[in-house]
């Protein structure tokens, strides 16, 4: 006469995931971010667009920094030779080697600072929780270098 009667509630999966974007399908339930509130075209054209200005932006400034690397090299070689500056290659040749010691025991270890990690963990999130905006950014990107 007592008996209590226990009441479930039923979760219609089909219906559950018709509602759910495919992004938050894959990465994380929670992965949904403020650039949702705006549709996927305006996430695509806004990721595109800043990811070719970046892209733009970083192959002027790449090769404004090849030149300026290369011009000052041609310049110490013509200097060089013609007599104005005399290069001792021994202690040049000596240093390189010993950055070249240093470099192999800083990589050896393989092991982040935790200020890098966290920095980098915090890079993945973000691209996880933005993962249309993030892909426009990429061939945004991709076509602002190759232009």
């Amino acid at each position: 006469a007592g008996a209590k009667e226990d009441v479930f509630n039923v979760l219609d999966l089909a219906e559950y995931t018709k509602n759910r974007p495919w992004w938050r399908k894959i990465f994380a339930p929670g992965s949904g971010s403020s650039a949702e509130k705006y549709n996927v075209a305006t996430q695509l054209v806004i990721g595109g667009v800043t990811g070719w200005c970046t892209g733009f932006i970083f192959q002027k400034v790449g090769k404004l920094a090849a030149t300026a690397v290369g011009g000052g090299f041609f310049l110490l070689q013509i200097a060089n030779h013609t007599g104005y500056i005399k290069v001792d290659w021994k202690l040049v040749e000596r240093d390189v080697n010993k950055a070249k010691q240093q470099l192999k025991f800083h990589s050896s270890g393989n092991k982040m600072s935790p200020e890098v990690k966290s920095k980098v963990d915090e890079v993945i999130i973000f691209m996880k929780k933005n993962v249309i905006l993030t892909g426009g950014f990429a061939g945004g990107f991709l076509l602002g270098m190759a232009s």
